[in-house]
């Protein structure tokens, strides 16, 4: 199962700036990594290790802002579609990152495709 983590959080004042960049530092050493700005996701492997990263995001989330939790199955994670063309050399850093585990990625030329 993968855990998805979509926030959007205020920063207009310095607290606000703290506090966001505090609960995306959480976010990764609990495990998440970015996909997109505000969208991370991490792997668990059953209900009860989803329910303590739940609560450890609970323990971590900013006073302010909207933090949402989405689970999914890796059968529905693989069927995400990528809509959006991205350069090869952007996404092969992103997959030297990240995605070290997950080959969902075909290469076309000199844009890429989700397979």
């Amino acid at each position: 199962m993968r855990l998805l983590v979509f926030f959007d959080l205020p920063k207009e004042t310095a607290l606000d700036r703290k506090n966001y960049r505090s609960f995306r530092k959480g976010l990764i050493r609990n495990g998440f990594f970015m996909m997109q700005e505000s969208v991370y996701c991490r792997m668990v492997l059953n209900q009860t290790s989803q329910k303590t990263v739940i609560s450890n995001i609970y323990k971590i989330r900013p006073p302010r802002g909207l933090v949402q939790v989405l689970t999914v199955t890796e059968k529905q994670f693989s069927n995400m579609q990528c809509i959006t063309v991205v350069l090869c050399q952007d996404l092969k850093q992103i997959k030297m990152r990240t995605f070290q585990r997950q080959t969902n990625i075909c290469f076309l030329s000199n844009v890429c495709a989700v397979a």
